[in-house]
């Protein structure tokens, strides 16, 4: 029986010369892939400015570093999120405020972030989480009455559609990933949308050792930059993925729209559905307690049947580094449960109607046994 994974790219041919192309050129590191990619990325996000990053994780920390928020600044965001999302913010010395998130869509719960505003908040960052849109109106409304920043986190979000206009293509400062797990790969890498051209020129002092130079080509260092300049490798395997990219949103939706068809375990509850949901994943809530059932074993079984489950994600403050910040088990139900009865399906687009079959008839088989 064929292994079927929770996820896995899928690189053409053409991609693949495309990448041993480069290697043959000598031009490894950034130089012409980078920017071609960078430019088609900015048209396909409507000509916002588009940069590239070696990692999603290093986009976010750079967005708050261009935000100016450091030692002494709070950031609302969802409990429930990859742990990248508050280590960033802690990274840069700002300290996290963790929301709790809507049991439905998983994503940040927009009441909760007004209450949770203080004269410390210098920015929201919400997650579109699994490629389900934040209530874009809202989010920012509230930010402006508030004078926030906004970092999205849309390592989820590649291809999401808000009211007929995709994430990354709007709004203050939006986060990618490219991450072989992601709707589309550079291997390894993210990018930012930017919507500021005094941003973007911060954005390029700090991803790459705080460089500038004047017309003579002399150098001078303006601020401690990093170092989170994409290769013309990763790069020319965006350029292919990015083509493709629609087209691997449209089979997402197509097996998860299966997905709904076929799962028929009692009390579960499903992701939720939305208009311009790009599917990254799909994360049913299985109620193990109730079932006589822990998740381990679940988990354990789908394997021994050659179907890779994952869990996406654990409640971030029960984490023993936000322990230490004060938060406690009870703090954000919602996020507790997701943590306690996720589980995350196999979606991908080289998958087949008929694997969704076998998942959802493994899954059914585990529980009633």
């Amino acid at each position: 029986m064929n292994y079927l994974p929770f996820t896995k790219p899928f690189l053409d041919e053409a991609t693949i010369q495309g990448v041993a192309e480069v290697l043959r050129s000598g031009w490894l590191a950034s130089g012409p892939n980078v920017a071609e990619f960078e430019s088609k990325l900015s048209g396909y996000l409507g000509g916002r400015i588009a940069k590239s990053f070696t990692s999603a994780t290093g986009a976010l920390e750079v967005a708050l570093e261009i935000c100016g928020i450091g030692p002494g600044d709070e950031v609302i965001t969802p409990a429930m999120s990859f742990a990248a999302t508050p280590n960033v913010i802690m990274r840069v010395g700002a300290k996290p405020v963790f929301v709790d998130v809507d049991i439905a869509t998983r994503n940040i719960d927009l009441d909760q972030v007004e209450k949770a505003i203080t004269s410390k908040t210098c920015a929201i960052m919400p997650v579109h989480f699994a490629g389900l849109a934040v209530d874009c109106d809202r989010l920012y409304d509230i930010a402006g009455r508030h004078g926030l920043r906004v970092i999205e986190d849309a390592a989820h979000a590649i291809g999401t559609v808000w009211q007929g206009r995709k994430i990354g293509s709007f709004g203050d400062i939006v986060s990618f990933s490219f991450h072989p797990n992601k709707n589309m790969t550079t291997i390894e890498g993210g990018a930012l949308s930017l919507a500021d051209p005094d941003d973007a020129r911060k954005l390029d002092q700090l991803r790459f050792h705080g460089i500038v130079k004047d017309d003579a080509g002399n150098q001078d260092v303006v601020v401690p930059g990093g170092k989170y300049n994409l290769s013309d490798v990763a790069a020319r395997v965006g350029i292919g993925q990015l083509a493709q990219l629609d087209a691997f949103n449209e089979k997402r939706k197509l097996l998860a729209e299966h997905y709904f068809d076929c799962w028929d375990i009692e009390d579960c509850l499903l992701p939720a559905k939305g208009e311009g949901h790009s599917w990254h994943m799909f994360a049913p809530l299985i109620p193990f307690e109730r079932l006589h059932l822990d998740r381990k074993t679940f988990i354990g079984q789908m394997h021994e049947q050659a179907i890779g489950v994952g869990i996406h994600y654990p409640a971030l403050h029960l984490f023993s580094l936000y322990r230490e910040l004060g938060y406690r088990e009870g703090d954000f139900p919602n996020a507790e449960r997701i943590g306690r009865e996720t589980v995350t399906l196999p979606l991908f687009p080289l998958m087949s109607l008929d694997d969704v079959e076998r998942v959802c008839k493994t899954a059914r088989e585990i529980v009633k046994s």
